[in-house]
């Protein structure tokens, strides 16, 4: 259910990185505490992110939630599918319901 190849946070987020990138998302965990989400926050392209810094929300019929970067980097690409139809993280959470792309910074801590 938790693949392998990808990193994963205290705050539920996870990170698959290939080469100098990063594609965030939150756990399977996550989206089941959260129950059905209905809204998503990500930020712009361009954006400089610290690990462990507060990169967007996500908003349920339960509760919202803050979403941590696991990555020094800045974004590279947003998910506009996934912002279109949010309830995609409750079907699908560790594939298409990734959030941002970054460009990792050299020497980046993953948090």
């Amino acid at each position: 259910m938790y693949p392998q190849e990808f990193r994963y946070s205290k705050d539920h987020e996870w990170i698959r990185v290939e080469g100098g990138r990063g594609r965030v998302g939150i756990t399977d965990y996550a989206q089941k505490q959260l129950g059905d989400v209905v809204f998503l926050e990500l930020p712009e392209v361009g954006r400089a992110l610290k690990a462990g810094e507060q990169f967007g929300t996500v908003e349920s019929v339960k509760a919202v939630s803050e979403l941590f970067a696991p990555a020094d980097g800045t974004v590279v690409a947003v998910n506009s599918a996934l912002v279109a139809k949010p309830e995609t993280i409750n079907k699908d959470p560790h594939g298409a319901a990734w959030m941002i792309e970054v460009e990792l910074a050299n020497g980046a801590s993953l948090d």
